[in-house]
């Protein structure tokens, strides 16, 4: 196979590919996807497909191994980080975890986006005893490490983020009427549990409407409209960023104003707040657990000012706002590859995950990033945040750590 050079490249098979060596170098070593020279990371993502937009999450988690590559790697060895394409698929995740695992012989997959994608995989890798690491979704299954030990999560668990919202919207709004549109899948469903356990006994009053839509439909207006009618004054909208800008477009083209909030996997400035039109997702609220890049009162905060260096350097083609997730979440597999230092089995490696207490540069203040042999949920917290047309201003205070 022939050598790529450094960098992030679009290869024939779709990979998105970090390299110094050959893809197949690994396939020799005594542990799988570690040589002398290179670490083999495995990661799968939809760069096609309905939920395309979140693959630039991946983009960053390329460029952000660039930039650990160039200034020596990973205790001597550089990062070969293989990202393919599933178009949110689950059928394609597997046919592609399956090919990195067994072909390209990762040492780990790493930060693969979505529940039901990962979900369709997750026996596999267990069942391999390959480290499925800092799975790229919300939903509660990442968090079993008595069934599930070699499978985890990192991002704050969607029925948490689900009581957020409805914890505020008891304390603003204790007679409020609320629809609910989500997902029809277990992301969808995940947050909508975590709504109706937050709002307790008074979740069968207040909830006056609920529609799902599923994933393959072309738009949720039909939706959006029979959620008007109810008469409803806030809106929970628990979707991923093409619905989500749909869903705030519609609204405003019909002036309906309910308080809006919105699933943090949906609150992209770039992809979602911004197209739908800034004049319709002003005051839309939502949870987040990184600073925000557009903020400019974050400038002088040191992780900000080495985030926006980096950006500058490595990913300026792309928007300052989405890289953030990508950044951060390479930030913690560095952080166990360090510590793992020269003893970089898989068992050893998932050893060193399940024992982190550390603060990543952009977490909110008051969030940090803790596990232990029975806590598989890297992040717990969750900061409550309104867009006010130009950034993110924090509501309340932190919640859930």
């Amino acid at each position: 196979m022939t050598a790529v050079r450094v960098g992030l490249v679009r290869a024939l098979t779709g990979a998105l590919v970090v390299a110094g060596v050959t893809v197949g170098a690994a396939a020799f070593a005594k542990t799988p996807g570690v040589t002398d020279d290179e670490i083999l990371i495995g990661n799968v993502m939809p760069y096609s497909g309905p939920a395309s937009s979140l693959g630039v999450v991946g983009k960053a988690m390329a460029a952000y191994f660039r930039k650990v590559n160039d200034e020596g790697g990973i205790n001597g060895r550089k990062i070969n980080f293989v990202s393919v394409d599933d178009a949110y698929n689950p059928a394609r995740t597997v046919e592609q975890t399956r090919r990195l695992v067994e072909r390209d012989n990762v040492l780990l997959t790493f930060g693969s986006l979505g529940t039901a994608q990962n979900m369709a995989v997750r026996k596999y890798m267990n069942a391999k005893k390959v480290p499925q690491l800092f799975v790229q979704s919300g939903a509660s299954h990442w968090a079993t490490p008595e069934e599930f030990p070699w499978t985890m999560g990192w991002v704050p668990n969607y029925r948490a983020e689900g009581r957020a919202y409805a914890r505020h919207i008891l304390q603003t709004q204790p007679d409020a009427k609320v629809a609910v549109l989500y997902q029809n899948d277990d992301y969808g469903k995940d947050l909508r549990n975590g709504v109706l356990q937050g709002l307790g006994d008074k979740a069968k009053d207040l909830i006056v409407a609920e529609v799902t839509y599923e994933i393959s439909d072309p738009t949720v207006d039909s939706q959006v409209v029979n959620l008007r009618s109810s008469g409803a004054n806030v809106l929970i909208s628990l979707s991923t960023p093409k619905f989500a800008a749909q869903t705030i477009r519609k609204v405003g083209e019909m002036g309906w104003k309910p308080t809006h909030y919105l699933a943090s996997a949906a609150s992209s400035r770039a992809s979602v707040l911004v197209p739908a039109g800034v004049e319709n997702s002003t005051g839309v609220l939502t949870a987040r657990y990184l600073r925000d890049p557009s903020d400019h009162g974050e400038d002088s905060h040191p992780g900000m000012q080495d985030y926006k260096a980096w950006h500058a350097k490595y990913f300026s083609d792309q928007d300052v706002n989405d890289a953030i997730v990508g950044y951060s979440g390479a930030q913690t597999l560095v952080h166990v590859l360090e510590k793992a230092g020269d003893d970089l089995s898989r068992e050893n490696v998932m050893k060193v995950a399940a024992d982190m207490d550390f603060v990543l540069p952009l977490l909110y203040d008051g969030i940090r990033v803790k596990t232990g042999p029975d806590d598989y949920q890297p992040i717990e917290a969750l900061q409550l945040v309104r867009f006010t047309g130009k950034g993110f201003e924090k509501v309340d205070g932190v919640i859930g750590q």
